[in-house]
C-alpha cells in the first residue's frame, strides 16, 4: 500500500533567476549539481521548484546516477547507437555530429524541474543534474535557471 509523507505548504512569493554557463570539452555528461546548489543558496531558497532550460538544440540535460562513471561512458554509447553519425543524413552543414545531437537533445530534452525543499535539490542518493554535449568539439553551453518559491531565513 501507498503512503503520503507529511504536506508541506509554501507561497511561492519569489522568482530568481541566473544563467549558468557551462563550458564542455566534447561529447559526453557534464555535472552541475553543485553549481545549482549553490544558487539555490545565494538566493536563499526554502521550498519551491527549480526549472532549468538549455539554450541549445544540440546538447540536452538530464538527471541521471552520479556514482558510477561507467553509467556515463554507456549512455554515450547507447546514444551513438540511436543515432549514429553514419546515418546519411541530410543535414550536415555543420559536420557529421550535428544532425545526431539535435536528435539525441530531442530525445533527452533540454528542459528539467526538481523540486526544492528546505533549501536542498530532492534529487535521488545517486542522481545528478547533468549537461549532455553531444558535438565532439568544446562548446559553452548556457542554462537559464529560475526558482520559483518561497525564498528567506529558515
Amino acid at each position: 500500500m501507498s503512503s503520503l509523507s507529511a504536506i508541506r505548504i509554501a507561497q511561492a512569493a519569489t522568482i530568481a533567476s541566473a544563467t549558468l554557463t557551462v563550458p564542455t570539452s566534447g561529447e559526453g555528461f557534464f555535472e552541475i549539481t553543485g553549481e545549482l546548489a549553490r544558487f539555490l543558496q545565494e538566493v536563499k531558497a526554502r521550498d519551491g521548484m527549480l526549472l532549468l532550460f538549455l539554450r541549445h538544440t544540440s546538447a540536452s540535460l538530464v538527471i541521471q546516477e552520479n556514482a558510477d562513471p561507467d553509467v556515463r561512458v554507456d549512455l554515450v554509447t547507447a546514444l551513438d547507437r540511436l543515432a549514429p553519425a553514419d546515418a546519411g543524413w541530410v543535414h550536415d552543414v555543420e559536420g557529421p555530429d550535428d544532425m545526431p545531437a539535435h536528435v539525441k537533445a530531442m530525445l533527452d530534452g533540454v528542459t528539467l524541474h526538481v523540486p526544492v525543499a528546505a533549501g536542498a535539490l530532492c534529487l535521488g542518493t545517486w542522481q545528478g543534474v547533468y549537461v549532455a554535449e553531444h558535438r565532439r568539439a568544446l562548446h559553452r553551453r548556457e542554462v537559464i535557471l529560475q526558482f520559483v518559491g518561497a525564498c528567506g531565513a529558515q
